[in-house]
């Protein structure tokens, strides 16, 4: 477990950073976002439990591979999840949550466009990742609305603006 002191108390998983590909900040500031954004996530959801997480940070290449080879989509996307177990959503963590996959030049173009700082970007994928790996989903207006909800207050925490506003 990692402490989270900005965030009263400590992050319930262990997490590795990997630098695979692209532009990022330092690694020191991508650990530093990853840990805020994972502790944050952590304390709207209530999951409890001792895991592991696994991110990487890639580029657009490697991504649109990912992307089509798992969900059939031959594109780059901003962020792709893997869990590494099934468990129901608000149940005891697995051993290990799974891969969480972000790509440099769709998060930078998406950061541009909205006009945000790319740590914020970077944040909010981190978190809503970790939430498909913690089992929340969008396929539904139901899920949509409730999963942003938590992304919402999540970032809220971290004085970071509401992305969906």
């Amino acid at each position: 477990m990692a402490p989270n002191p900005e965030l009263g108390g400590e992050t319930p998983v262990g997490i590795d950073i990997f630098v695979e590909a692209g532009d990022w900040p330092a690694e020191a500031e991508l650990t530093r976002l990853v840990d805020r954004a994972v502790a944050a996530a952590f304390a709207e959801t209530g999951a409890g439990g001792a895991s592991e997480l696994s991110i990487v940070f890639s580029d657009d290449g490697h991504i649109r591979t990912l992307n089509a080879e798992w969900r059939g989509q031959d594109k780059p996307t901003n962020v792709l999840s893997f869990p590494a177990f099934s468990f129901p959503k608000g149940g005891r963590l697995p051993p290990m949550l799974g891969d969480i996959v972000l790509a440099s030049e769709t998060v930078a173009r998406e950061a541009a466009l909205e006009a945000k700082p790319i740590e914020n970007h970077i944040t909010h994928l981190v978190i809503h990742g970790l939430l498909h790996l913690l089992g929340h989903d969008h396929e539904t207006d139901a899920e949509a609305e409730e999963m942003e909800a938590i992304e919402r207050a999540a970032l809220a925490r971290l004085a970071i603006p509401d992305p969906y506003a």
